[in-house]
């Protein structure tokens, strides 16, 4: 879990954070959430929704949010929460927690999505807001920038399945390597090509 701040606490303007996830939908890994409240005195050039970014830019503009913004958080629910919660209830803790570990508390949470976590203050949730809101577009760059890297380190443990290359996504790699190699530690057995697999395995 990770927490910056550049804010006195006890400011008392209203602060907004955005909060966005990555990593509901792949077979393997934490889904990673993170809320961001940006400085408006120092604004980032580039911000949208990460899916639409390069790899090189979102990690660029990974480094600037983290310089610039007031607070960030960035937090994560595991593959046992996944599996044990389902996919929704897990994403829904992994962005509250992120709310939670902000240094400063938001006025409004602005969530991307269609459903909102249960949070201490307001919450919105905005669909696409992802693409509309700065401030969740930072942190959909976040989420997805440290969710890259943890599936790069779960792929030097098992380069079997070419986590670098899908980050966990049931891509036909992915697939056939799970079909070889049955599921490992870090595959979500809730879902449902990693419980095929397993099946397989035990035939």
């Amino acid at each position: 879990m990770l927490t910056h701040c550049d804010w006195p606490l006890d400011n008392p303007n209203r602060l907004i954070c955005g909060v966005d996830e990555a990593g509901r939908g792949p077979l393997a890994g934490p889904v990673v959430a993170a809320a961001v409240i940006l400085d408006a005195k120092r604004p980032i050039e580039g911000l949208a929704d990460s899916k639409t970014l390069s790899a090189k830019k979102r990690a660029v503009l990974f480094e600037l949010i983290c310089e610039r913004a007031l607070a960030f958080s960035i937090a994560s629910a595991s593959v046992e929460e996944i599996d044990r919660l389902n996919i929704l209830h897990a994403t829904m803790l992994a962005m509250q927690r992120a709310v939670e570990t902000l240094p400063i508390t938001p006025s409004l949470a602005k969530i991307d999505g269609n459903r909102c976590p249960t949070l201490k203050m307001q919450a919105e949730a905005i669909v696409r807001g992802d693409a509309l809101v700065s401030e969740i577009s930072a942190a959909s760059i976040l989420a997805k920038v440290t969710r890259d890297r943890m599936l790069l380190e779960l792929h030097a443990l098992h380069p079997e399945y070419g986590f670098a290359a899908h980050a966990g996504y049931g891509t036909a790699r992915h697939l056939a390597a799970l079909k070889q190699y049955g599921p490992c530690s870090h595959h979500r057995r809730s879902f449902a090509p990693v419980r095929q697999a397993l099946a397989s395995a035990h035939a």
